[in-house]
């Protein structure tokens, strides 16, 4: 069974309307205030969740899915801001890693991002999930760029340059939100394995724009596409 996280409900419903039109019986679970949709599409098992925004509301939902549902892989779609010019406005990164950049214990003398007592606190994606979404993207979205590079994650919305370039200066990475990365962390706690993809908004250096309600609607027609490709090529 395959896991699919949104922080928005509008992420998510036309997959919830496909799983429904192909006939599956879609039950629904109401756990810690989420709404966990179970039901089929192409022949396998998926579990979506609104999660709602930020790093707690992530990570509660990718445990549900995997202590209770039993997922077998999580993905999460969503949106991120642009840390890397190269990277234009609609265009995908789907994460070779995640990290947490609001996570600072500096003043115990651990550098910035480090998670104390932990092996690692930089996520590995998983590579064959990465790989089946990249050929994803390519046969249903190739009009859009697509990137694989680090996905960075905190309680913060970013938008000023400063700070993105002070993320970029700490930790590099491809683009900024606020779930990708807790995602990561409980999937890494469990040995599941996971991939966050994201369409991106802005510019890094807010030299371009678009305004959000055209935006929202191309990525969420290209996410829901790319989602259900995956799936179609998933064995």
């Amino acid at each position: 069974m395959l896991g699919i996280i949104a922080a928005m409900e509008k992420e998510i419903t036309e997959l919830k309307g496909l799983m429904q039109s192909e006939g599956s019986d879609v039950t629904v679970q109401k756990i810690a205030g989420m709404e966990f949709y179970q039901g089929r599409l192409f022949g396998h098992e998926l579990t979506l969740v609104t999660s709602g925004i930020g790093k707690v509301n992530a990570a509660v939902a990718a445990e549900i899915l995997i202590a209770v549902f039993k997922v077998r892989g999580i993905i999460n779609t969503g949106i991120a801001g642009s840390l890397d010019n190269r990277i234009d406005i609609g265009d995908i990164v789907l994460s070779t890693d995640a990290l947490e950049h609001d996570m600072d214990v500096t003043g115990l003398g651990y550098e910035k991002g480090v998670c104390p007592d932990q092996e690692v606190s930089i996520y590995p994606a998983d590579e064959e999930l990465r790989g089946i979404a990249l050929e994803a993207c390519r046969r249903v979205c190739s009009e859009v760029k697509v990137f694989e590079g680090r996905v960075v994650s905190g309680d913060q919305f970013i938008s000023d340059k400063k700070v993105k370039d002070d993320i970029v200066a700490s930790f590099g990475g491809m683009c900024t939100e606020m779930e990708g990365a807790a995602i990561a962390h409980t999937a890494w706690l469990s040995k599941v394995p996971y991939l966050v993809i994201r369409s991106i908004s802005d510019k890094a250096d807010d030299s371009a724009e678009m305004d959000y309600p055209s935006f929202q609607k191309l990525a969420i027609e290209n996410e829901t596409k790319i989602i259900t490709e995956i799936i179609r090529l998933i064995d």
